[in-house]
C-alpha cells in the first residue's frame, strides 16, 4: 500500500486543500504538523491561534478516520523521520514565498531526494499562485497593483480541491501530543481553527459581504469580514472565499483578496520584504526617538484616532483596515520613525501578521514600497472626521475620552483647559518637524 505524508504549514483545513487532496491519492495518508522551536514565541497571540487551529484540525481529521500527527523539532528532520517510519513514497506540501518557507522547501527537497522520496509542492495559500502572472514586458512580478489586478482578474482560477471523505493512517504511528494553548497577550482575540472560520464565513456571507464596498472603511461600523487571521493560517481557502465573493458580485471584497495575492507575488521576488526597502532612495533620514515610538506602541500619542487603533491592536490582536493605514502613516510620515519598527510591532500582536501583507503594506504606507505616490501623507484628523465622524470608534477604545460628545473627541486639545485637565489624556506628541499645521487642519 502506498503512503503519502502531507506536511501542513499554513493550510490548516480540510476544505480545498490541494496538498492534502493530492496525498489522498495514496491508500494511507499521514497529515503532519511540525512545531518548529525557531518560530515559537514570536507572537503569543499567533501561538494561541495556531494551537487552537491544530486542535480543531485534529478533531476534524478524526471525524473522517484520520488524525493529526504532531512532532516538535526541525521540520525537515521530523518530516523525513515520519516518512521513513511509514515507508512513504511521497511528501506533499503547500508552496510558500517567505524566505523561511523557501529555505524549508529547498532543504526538504534535498533530503527527500537523498532518501528517494518524491516531494510535491501544491498551491493553496493564495487565489492565484505567485509567479503564474508576469508582466508582458518581462520581469518576475508586477510592481504596481492596478496592472496586476487586471491580469489577475482575467486569469482562470484552478478548481477547488475535493475534501477527503475518509483518511486511513498507517498502523502503529504515534499521533503525538498537541501543545498546550497559551493565553496570548490580547484578551479579546477570535478563536482559531477551521470550524470557527467557517462559522464566521457563514455569518459574513449572509449578513456582511453585500455592503462591503460601501462600508469597509466605516471604522465604528466594523463592517470588514475579520477573516484575515483565518486566511493567514489557511483555516479558510482564499480561492473558495474569492469564488464566494464573485458569486455575490462583491467586487470590492474580491479586490482585497487580489491585494493579498499581489503582496505574495512581491514577496516571492523580494524575500527580504520585512527588512529591506523596495525603494532604497526613500529609505533614509529616519529619526531615532525611543520615547515617541513607545508612546505610539502604547496608544498614548495624544492623537485619539491613532491611539484607538493601537489600543484595538493590543486588545484584539487585530486592527481595522483604515486604522492600520492611519497608525502606520502617523509613525512613518509624522513621527519620522523607521517603518521596520512598525513591522515588528504589528508582527508581535497581529493574528493575521505574515511577511507578504504586513511588510508590503507597511512599505506602501512608508513610501518605500509599491506605492506609485510614495510621498503621500495622511492627515489623521481628517481621516478620523471622515471615517469616524461621530467619534464612536475612538470612544470604544480610548475610555479617557468617553465623556466628549461627537467629533470633538478627535481634537481634545481644543477643549477648554479645565476640561482637558479632567481627561487624564496626553497632549499630541511633537515630532522633529513642526506639526502644528496638521494638528490645526
Amino acid at each position: 500500500m502506498k503512503t503519502a505524508v502531507v506536511l501542513l504549514t499554513r493550510d490548516l483545513r480540510l476544505h480545498d486543500n490541494p496538498a492534502l487532496a493530492a496525498a489522498c491519492a495514496a491508500e494511507r495518508v499521514v497529515p503532519l504538523y511540525v512545531l518548529d522551536p525557531k518560530l515559537a514565541d514570536l507572537s503569543p497571540n499567533r501561538t494561541r491561534f495556531l494551537h487552537q487551529s491544530l486542535a480543531d484540525l485534529r478533531a476534524n481529521l478524526r471525524e473522517i478516520g484520520g488524525d493529526l500527527i504532531v512532532r516538535t523539532g526541525d521540520p525537515i528532520a521530523e518530516t523525513i523521520t515520519v516518512a521513513r517510519e511509514t515507508d512513504a513514497t511521497t511528501i506533499t506540501m503547500a508552496a510558500d514565498v517567505s524566505g523561511y518557507a523557501v529555505r524549508r522547501e529547498r532543504r526538504l527537497k534535498e533530503e527527500s531526494e537523498r532518501h528517494r522520496i518524491a516531494l510535491e509542492l501544491h498551491p493553496g495559500l493564495t487565489v492565484v499562485e505567485p509567479g503564474t502572472i508576469r508582466p508582458g514586458g518581462g520581469g518576475d512580478g508586477y510592481k504596481v497593483f492596478t496592472p496586476y489586478y487586471r491580469a489577475w482578474s482575467a486569469k482562470s482560477w484552478r478548481a477547488e480541491a475535493p475534501m477527503p471523505a475518509r483518511i486511513t493512517l498507517p498502523s502503529g504511528l504515534a499521533a503525538g501530543r498537541l501543545p498546550a494553548t497559551p493565553d496570548g497577550e490580547s484578551p479579546h482575540t477570535c478563536e482559531g481553527g477551521e470550524s470557527a472560520a467557517r462559522r464566521r464565513l457563514a455569518t459574513w456571507l449572509g449578513q456582511g459581504i453585500g455592503g462591503y464596498g460601501d462600508a469597509h472603511d466605516d471604522m465604528p461600523g466594523d463592517a470588514t469580514s475579520r477573516l484575515s487571521p483565518y486566511l493567514r493560517w489557511g483555516c479558510l481557502s482564499p480561492l473558495a472565499l474569492a469564488e464566494a465573493g464573485k458569486a455575490r458580485d462583491a467586487d470590492a471584497f474580491v479586490r482585497q483578496l487580489c491585494w493579498r495575492d499581489f503582496y505574495y507575488q512581491v514577496a516571492r521576488v523580494y524575500p527580504k520584504l520585512s527588512t529591506e526597502a523596495l525603494r532604497p532612495a526613500a529609505d533614509q533620514n529616519w529619526r531615532q526617538d525611543d520615547a515617541a515610538l513607545q508612546h505610539w506602541q502604547d496608544g498614548l500619542t495624544g492623537v485619539p484616532v491613532v491611539d484607538a487603533g493601537m489600543r484595538q491592536l493590543r486588545d484584539e490582536g487585530w486592527m481595522h483596515n483604515r486604522a492600520r493605514l492611519i497608525t502606520a502613516a502617523f509613525l512613518t510620515k509624522h513621527l519620522g520613525i523607521d517603518w521596520r519598527s512598525g513591522v515588528s510591532w504589528f508582527f508581535r500582536w497581529l493574528l493575521d501578521g505574515d511577511v507578504p501583507n504586513n511588510s508590503g503594506n507597511w512599505q506602501w504606507t512608508a513610501g518605500t514600497g509599491n506605492d506609485s505616490r510614495p510621498y503621500r501623507r495622511f492627515n489623521p484628523i481628517r481621516q478620523a472626521l471622515r471615517f469616524d465622524p461621530d467619534g464612536v470608534y475612538v470612544r470604544r477604545y480610548v475610555p479617557e475620552l468617553k465623556g466628549i460628545d461627537g467629533a470633538a473627541v478627535h481634537q481634545p486639545w481644543r477643549l477648554p483647559a479645565s476640561e482637558r485637565r479632567s481627561l487624564h489624556y496626553p497632549g499630541p506628541l511633537e515630532s522633529h518637524r513642526d506639526e502644528a499645521v496638521w494638528l490645526r487642519d
